[in-house]
């Protein structure tokens, strides 16, 4: 399926979703309630503006500039986010109503509810939920647009030669450049990632939503990364909605390394040092010519005497790369969640939905992930930056940064 017919069959579900959310927020917050006009009449033109301009948004975000995106989608994709909650916390609300009538039948109950106290009730769950997710709502907003967090953790890998102890890799993931967010945000993460002299940086994935003529300029900032042994990329899944092919070359021109299942030696003077492998994502394959993920390939006439470190996009590499010998898998995808409750919604797809874990003898760590998607809010997620440093067993930091 090419990436033309896949982002049309996206519009298609998407905008059925979106109109029949709309709907149904309308007969729960202004039909239920019984609102007397005008506020009925009110509610109603507020939903159908909220639905028709999400959907002409997404689809007119496709073809405006990217200047002009920003400013039509930005209002709503805010939306994106009550919305979302809104539908979350009501269907609670229904779930409840559905056991007190179930109950009521197991029980014979047969006089029905009085009109007015159902009419009160309906007002009260419509105005406490509606206060909750507005209040919600301010806080994401805040945390997603505030200061990035630098996740500091230390791995010890078993193969990695003792002058190698210390060797930092910075990651950063999931930036999602586009409609949301542009160059002047792009410039200050590689500021921010400069500051903590890396020794090697990794890109895994989902950085742009937009093509390479709309987001050239905001990429270029990457150019200006700053590391001993250079900025590594793999694709994410957002990359081929994008043109994967298109970005894979403007990544090169640009100096960061695209590792398409594929390793690189990162070693020292000396000869001693680790392997670097990356994989295109998981679900790449018939996306774009020639992708599609193989970690057999990327590891393929590796040093099986040095320690292998993986960059992949989606957790879900985690179980080719354990069977590969991969000492550590970094990844991203999930954002941790981003808002709650897709933290447990993720979980049923993604083995690990954010932070360090063990798998078998292969350390996995899941980013949160460094921008956002949709909505630019977080609420019990946080954007990072991620400062691994590799460590060798039971060794003193003995390794300096080439810088």
């Amino acid at each position: 399926m090419n990436r033309s017919v896949t982002m049309a069959l996206f519009l298609v579900v998407a905008t059925a979703l979106t109109l029949g959310i709309h709907i149904y927020l309308y007969r729960r917050l202004i039909v239920h309630t019984e609102l007397p006009q005008p506020w009925r009449r009110r509610g109603k033109l507020l939903f159908v503006l909220l639905g028709g301009g999400l959907v002409l948004s997404m689809m007119g975000s496709r073809v405006v500039s990217v200047e002009a995106a920003r400013i039509l989608v930005f209002p709503f994709y805010i939306w994106l986010g009550p919305m979302f909650l809104l539908v979350v916390l009501l269907l609670l609300s229904d779930a409840g109503r559905l056991l007190v009538k179930v109950g009521r039948k197991l029980s014979r109950m047969k006089a029905e509810p009085d009109p007015d106290r159902r009419r009160f009730l309906a007002r009260v769950v419509a105005g406490v939920t509606t206060g909750t997710v507005l209040s919600a709502t301010a806080y994401g907003v805040n945390h997603a647009l505030g200061e990035l967090v630098v996740e500091r953790l230390e791995v010890e890998l078993p193969k990695l030669p003792r002058a190698m102890d210390g060797f930092c890799i910075v990651q950063i993931t999931d930036l999602h450049l586009g409609p949301t967010r542009g160059g002047e945000w792009m410039a200050e993460v590689v500021g921010r990632v400069n500051e903590l002299r890396p020794d090697l940086v990794a890109i895994t994935g989902d950085l742009v939503d937009g093509s390479v003529e709309q987001l050239r300029d905001d990429v270029a900032h990457l150019g200006k990364l700053e590391s001993g042994f250079g900025s590594f990329f793999v694709t994410g899944n957002h990359e081929y909605y994008s043109g994967a092919i298109e970005w894979v070359a403007e990544l090169e021109r640009i100096g960061v390394r695209v590792l398409r299942n594929a390793h690189v030696p990162i070693v020292l003077p000396t000869g001693e040092g680790f392997e670097l492998a990356g994989v295109d994502d998981f679900r790449s394959k018939g996306l774009a010519e020639g992708h599609g993920h193989d970690v057999a390939a990327s590891v393929s006439g590796r040093d099986e005497t040095r320690a292998l470190v993986m960059l992949a996009h989606q957790p879900r590499s985690i179980f080719e790369a354990a069977e590969h010998g991969v000492d550590l898998l970094l990844t991203g995808h999930t954002h941790g969640g981003q808002i709650w409750p897709v933290m447990h919604l993720s979980g049923l797809q993604n083995p690990y939905v954010r932070g360090l874990h063990l798998h078998g003898d292969t350390w996995i760590y899941v980013s949160s992930g460094t921008g956002f998607w949709g909505p630019p809010m977080r609420i019990l997620s946080t954007a990072e930056i991620t400062e691994v440093t590799l460590r060798a067993p039971s060794a003193e930091r003995v390794f300096s940064s080439l810088d």
